[in-house]
This record gives C-alpha cells, structure tokens and sequence, in this order.
C-alpha cells in the first residue's frame, strides 16, 4: 500500500523543520528518537559491484517504502512492499520530487529471476530491494524509510479525518468487503465526506474494483487516491498550529523504520529548508505508453505490468529506466516532465 509513506515524509519533514524553525532542539531530538533504526541494512553499504547506477552529490534518493505487513488475527504475510516510491530532494534544481515505481512490475530480481517489483523485499529484504532498483533502473540510492499501515491511520486521525470524493463503486466495495477493517467504519456514503484513517487506509487501498471520480482504475487509480490522500493531509497539518506538529509527528514516527542517521535527516532537513520550496513533481513507473499488461498464463506470477521500450511488446526495462532518471537527475521542475509521449499528470 502506498503513500502511507510519503505521507511519512510529508509529516515528518513539515512538522520537524517547524520544530528547527522555533529551535527547539531538545523537542526535535526528542521525536527523532520515536523512530526504529536499522543499522544492519545501511543502503550506502549495499554492494552494486557490476551494477551501473547514476548519482549526483547535489541530488538526493531516499527510497520510501509502504510494507504490508501488519500484526493481525490470521494475516501471516511477511509483508510485501506494496508503495516504493523514490523521493528526491534536488539541490541542484530547487525542487522536490516523486516517483512511485508500480509493485506490478514484472523486472530482474538479482539471483532470483524474473518477478513483480514488490517481491523482492520478501526474497532478501531491502537490500535486495535496492539492487533490484539499481539493475532496472540504474538509480543510486542515499537511504530508505518504512511505514507500516498504523502509521498511515494514525495520522489521519490525528488531524481529524480527510475529505475525500467517493464514487458509487467506491462505495459498495468499500462498505462489502474488508478493506475497512473496522467493521463500524465501513458506512461511507457517494460524495464529499470526511473518512477517518481506517476508511481513508482502505479507500487507498482499493485496486481491481472502483473506479475514481476522474475515471481512473486499477493501480492508476489506487496510486492516485493515495496521492490525493496525502495532500488532504498534508494541507490539513500545515493549517493547524504548529504546537499541535509534535503530536502528529510523534504518533507517525513510532511507525517509521530507516537506516539514516540523526545527523542526516538533520542535514537534508535544513537542505530543504534552502530550497523554500513545498510543490513536490511527481512521476509514475511505468509512463504511459511504455508497458502492457501481462497475456493470460503468460507468467507464472500472474497478472503484472511488462515494461517496453514504447515501440514493441517484448521486455524492456530501457526507457523507463532513461525517463526515471531523466525526472531525476535533469528535470528542473519549470514545465510539466515530458519523455516522449507522456506527459506527468502533476
């Protein structure tokens, strides 16, 4: 599930540079201590040997991941990677960055053959993760945070619900079928309404029924509705004041997971504050236009997206590699990203 994690991010860094705006240090320190390290797996660490990737000492890659593992009666899963979405923070441009790289994906898992993108945290753990990226993609790296569903709902809550637009099909699914957990909360109604964070969880949730108010289905849909929670969120935070910040951002990083240091999320937090900027570019892997969907039994992990050069069928992980690190490292942020045909939908 997705942006349960950028909604990590969005929190975090928002509620935490107000934090350093008013120095209060010692209430910083303090909130950065509510997050799980993981020492073991430092992504710098990693070894890419033989494996091409592209960095840049002014660009910077946190992987931020959404796991789908959670404690549960009778869920046993060991918790796919169901959101990965590379975060750029770019000095060199002024600008900050999204690009989510779809859990469908049918690529290269290093030592394990061809599979979905989200099944390589489950072979190896995020190591294998990165490399998995790294050989598809060719993108270097700097570190990774991990959200869990908890966090997510946490957050919602905490700001009082989200106002959301539901469609008709949205609607019955979300009120027949488990995506709410909470079996009291699955009465949402068509329209505007305000969901607390179970139905906003399983709102972003939703996959292969619903369809949007803009149309979309499918994980087009489910990456859209997460983006469009999100936002509410984040809008919602940066309207209360901020001594109610270090409630949010303490609630989300109880739930957090990563490999970076205190003194590098306060690096890159006081790099964000000298960009002045808070409009976050998005991308989507794959672009339109450069992937079909998988035929009948034509792969043994089923349904999943193939990813092509645009022009044929047949495998290709090429230009969506190309146009990743093309939004990566070259796009400044003035237009709308182009590559080819596509266009983002920002």
């Amino acid at each position: 599930m997705w942006k349960k994690i950028v909604l990590g991010i969005l929190l975090v860094i928002s509620g935490l540079v107000g934090f350093l705006t008013a120095k209060a240090q010692v209430t910083f320190y303090d909130s950065l201590s509510h997050i799980t390290r993981d020492y073991d797996t430092v992504l710098e660490n990693v070894d890419l040997s033989g494996i091409k990737v592209n960095s840049d000492d002014d660009i910077v890659n946190i992987l931020v991941i959404g796991n789908d593992y959670r404690k549960e009666k009778n869920y046993t899963a060991s918790g796919l990677t169901d959101t990965m979405i590379v975060a750029t923070m770019d000095l060199k441009h002024g600008t900050l960055k999204m690009a989510s790289l779809m859990r469908d994906c049918y690529i290269d898992i290093p030592g394990h053959g061809y599979n979905k993108l989200n099944a390589a945290n489950s072979y190896g753990g995020i190591e294998l993760l990165y490399k998995t990226i790294a050989t598809n993609f060719n993108i270097e790296l700097d570190g990774y945070v991990e959200v869990g569903f908890k966090a997510f709902t946490d957050a919602v809550d905490a700001v009082g619900g989200v106002e959301v637009e539901l469609t008709e099909s949205e609607v019955e699914y979300l009120n027949n079928t488990n995506y709410i957990r909470d079996k009291k909360s699955r009465n949402v109604k068509v329209g505007k309404q305000t969901l607390n964070g179970a139905q906003a969880l399983g709102y972003c949730r939703i996959r292969k029924k619903g369809t949007t108010v803009n149309g979309l289905r499918d994980d087009y849909g489910r990456t859209w509705r997460q983006r469009t929670v999100i936002n509410a969120v984040f809008e919602k935070v940066k309207s209360l004041p901020r001594t109610e910040w270090l409630g949010i951002a303490n609630k989300l990083l109880d739930n957090v997971k990563t490999d970076l240091t205190n003194e590098k999320i306060i690096a890159y937090i006081m790099d964000m504050i000298s960009l002045g900027t808070t409009e976050i570019h998005q991308l989507q892997i794959p672009l339109e236009g450069y992937y079909r969907g998988s035929y009948n039994g034509e792969f043994s992990v089923g349904s999943c997206l193939v990813l092509t050069d645009g022009v044929s069928s047949t495998l290709s992980t090429t230009e969506n590699a190309k146009a990743l690190n093309s939004f990566i490292f070259d796009y400044d942020g003035k237009k709308p990203f182009s590559y080819g045909s596509y266009v983002s939908k920002e």
